[in-house]
């Protein structure tokens, strides 16, 4: 007998308290075991529509809904016994007649009776406007939807007794009404109403639906199939969110497709790139069991993250996590050059790196370029494509640095940059970028590689010595490179070429537009902060429109305040409010652009009553605290409440960064990183975001609207 459990069963079992959720799991686990077993007490739901509704005693109060068949058992929900029952009593559970995906659909009649406040805005047709009148009149909105059919729309999923409701929808009624759909209908209408362009589902062509409905892709998102104990007990456990288990089809099509070159999925914030990259790397070691994998990303705290988010995924298969290396683009590097050379590897601090640089252009009697400009080009050119000459300074390709050089200044340069690498080398120091080319040239000319597959997550803040690294230890063949990132979120590297480094992803790259983590409101006011195309050096676009939420939630709050008092109390009160919702203080975050603003978060967390917690490079575990930060540390978080407070003038964007531009035309560099900062931070937000500052604030907050 099959046995399985439903996304809705997960989120019921969720929002219990803790010992709770512990009755939950023991009953599931007996269910699972012995499903006769009489401490089960088991009833058929007289009332549901559907007869294969049950209901299973956890506790005197609480109570499993189950659907039964001869062949198989679904935990489709838990709650106490009135609303446990309630629930089941308004739904169904069967396979669309069309797209042949097994669905739990809410019975349309009860939905009603239940809402008829609703009912009005699906069902009434809006009266035709009057041809004159002699005062204006206000002419009822039109269906958003009146244009598509019954076959239009039951390709895409809607059931059939919802037809007439979603053509008769407008727009204030249909996301309430979306949110009674099964969520591939939900999501088809969205993107629809966004784009006026209806896409059916991927993989539901009708003659390509699997024999077995709970087999089908929007099946697959909704249901999971327990195989043994130590499975269940490992999906009932897992404290990550819902989709490392519930994949979209989208989603599952990227991890399960195989790529004869590198490949890439991109996506903007909260799409699930991190969630493929962590199921692409278990897929690759389940698929061959000589592979060594390796899931890598910019920082020692996201490595942590995923770590965490890999033993959820492996559960109990003690063979899968040992195979999977995970570190930091860095930590790689560090362990890598001591297996190499078989010593650790110096690296010098950015203070001695200055030194050198000023030492070398006093002793060169260098004039006419400021200590900014040659730090960035050491770091952007000279030490990131390691520059060996005079003649490769000449040939370098400067993307990103827009300030021109010609050829007698490139000449005047390079002496006192080769000093300043000198000054290094006799000191036994590398930089960060001179370790990885060392590896990059060591295990380029090996044919055994460390790696049979390499999976990198916040691909887009790669730069040349770390990809060129990547591409040297991994192996020629199939599937052998998988980059995740937005060029969004770009915010610590200048553009490059990938191609030139071997990492041609043109024609292998996929784009993710189901956004799970943060509500439409929030969603929409952030992509306001970044262009609907943004494009890479080697041509690929990432096309931003067309993204949709699958949930609402409050619109954000943009704020201004006389002064910093005010603003301390504006984010106090709204860290309460989120607190008295609910939200435990762990999930919510407080982010400012620079530590100089700390002071600040730490004020507006303390005045809430709240213990603050600041996070670093190294740290991301925040206890019962409320997180406090700069925007860079926010990277790769989520909290379901977030404020992002200080967006003062002349702090977004950085007063230090514009007054350290050469010239004129690097502005735009300044301003696009420095955007990709604040959509960013505000991303990190599920339910509730505020956006503060002091009066007049950053002129990004113009962008909001």
């Amino acid at each position: 007998m099959d046995f399985r459990i439903a996304d809705t069963f997960t989120d019921a079992l969720a929002r219990l308290p803790a010992a709770e959720q512990k009755a939950v799991k023991v009953s599931v686990l007996d269910l699972q075991l012995d499903p006769s077993a009489p401490g089960l007490q088991m009833h058929r739901i007289d009332k549901s529509k559907d007869a294969n509704f049950w209901s299973a005693r956890v506790n005197r109060d609480l109570r499993l809904v189950l659907h039964k068949t001869a062949s198989s058992i679904l935990v489709a929900y838990v709650d106490h016994h009135d609303r446990a029952y309630a629930w089941a009593e308004r739904r169904r559970i069967e396979a669309h007649p069309r797209t042949g995906a097994v669905q739990i659909v809410e019975v349309r009649e009860l939905v009603e009776e239940a809402r008829p406040d609703l009912a009005r805005l699906w069902t009434e047709a809006p009266a035709e406007a009057p041809v004159a009148a002699p005062a204006p009149v206000a002419v009822p909105a039109a269906p958003l939807f009146a244009k598509l059919d019954d076959d239009a729309l039951l390709a895409v999923g809607v059931p059939e007794d919802w037809l007439f409701p979603v053509q008769a929808a407008t727009e204030a009624g249909f996301f309430e009404l979306a949110e009674h759909l099964p969520a591939e209908a939900a999501e088809a209408l969205l993107d629809y109403a966004a784009t006026g362009v209806l896409r059916p589902p991927e993989a539901v062509v009708e003659a390509e639906a699997p024999a077995d409905p709970f087999r089908h892709p929007d099946a697959l998102r909704r249901f999971l199939t327990v195989e043994s104990v130590d499975e269940l007990r490992a999906a009932l456990d897992a404290p990550w969110d819902k989709w490392s288990v519930f994949l979209h089809p989208s989603q599952r099509a990227v991890v399960e497709r195989s790529y004869n070159g590198p490949a890439r999925v991109a996506g903007s914030a909260g799409t699930g790139k991190t969630v493929v990259a962590v199921h692409r790397a278990v897929r690759l070691i389940r698929d061959d069991p000589a592979a060594r994998v390796l899931l890598t990303t910019f920082s020692e705290p996201l490595a942590g993250s995923l770590r965490g988010k890999l033993a959820v995924l492996a559960g109990p298969d003690t063979s899968i996590v040992p195979r999977i290396t995970i570190a930091s683009f860095e930590g790689l590097a560090g362990e890598l050059f001591q297996l190499a050379f078989g010593r650790k590897p110096r690296v010098a601090s950015a203070d001695q790196v200055e030194g050198a640089l000023a030492g070398a252009a006093r002793d060169a009697g260098l004039k006419g370029f400021s200590q900014r400009f040659l730090s960035a080009e050491w770091a952007s050119v000279i030490d990131a494509w390691r520059v060996g000459d005079a003649g490769a300074y000449a040939e370098v390709p400067r993307l990103g640095r827009k300030n021109r050089l010609g050829s007698r200044q490139r000449e005047a340069l390079w002496p006192m940059f080769e000093a300043a690498e000198g000054s290094l080398k006799a000191q036994g120091l590398l930089t960060w970028a001179g370790v990885f080319h060392a590896l990059a040239d060591h295990y380029a000319a090996r044919a055994d590689k460390p790696f049979t597959h390499i999976v990198v997550d916040e691909a887009q803040d790669l730069g040349v010595p770390e990809l060129r690294l990547l591409c040297a230890i991994a192996p020629d063949g199939q599937d052998r490179l998988f980059f995740a990132g937005d060029l969004g979120q770009r915010i610590f590297q200048q553009p490059f070429s990938w191609k030139a480094l071997g990492a041609d992803v043109r024609g292998r790259s996929t784009t993710l537009k189901v956004n799970y983590r943060t509500s439409q409101q929030i969603r929409e006011a952030a992509d306001r902060l970044l262009p609907n195309m943004v494009r890479d050096v080697d041509g690929r676009e990432e096309e931003r429109r067309g993204t949709i939420s699958v949930f609402e939630g409050p619109s954000p709050e943009i704020t201004l305040s006389a002064d910093g008092q005010a603003e301390t109390q504006r984010v106090a009160d709204f860290i309460r409010e989120a607190v008295a919702s609910g939200i435990a203080p762990a999930e919510i975050g407080v982010f400012v652009r620079s530590r100089r603003e700390l002071p600040r978060a730490r004020a507006a967390v303390e005045a809430a009553g709240q213990q603050p917690v600041e996070l670093s490079q190294r740290q991301i575990d925040v206890g019962d605290r409320i997180a406090i930060g700069t925007m860079h540390l926010a990277k790769g978080l989520e909290f379901k409440a977030v404020a992002v407070m200080a967006c003062d003038d002349e702090v977004l964007p950085s007063a230090a960064r514009i007054d350290s531009v050469v010239e004129e035309s690097d502005l735009d560099d300044v301003y696009e990183t420095e955007r990709h900062l604040l959509y960013v931070a505000c991303t990190r937000a599920r339910d509730r975001l505020l956006v503060s500052a002091v009066t007049p604030g950053s002129e990004f907050l113009a962008d909001f609207g």
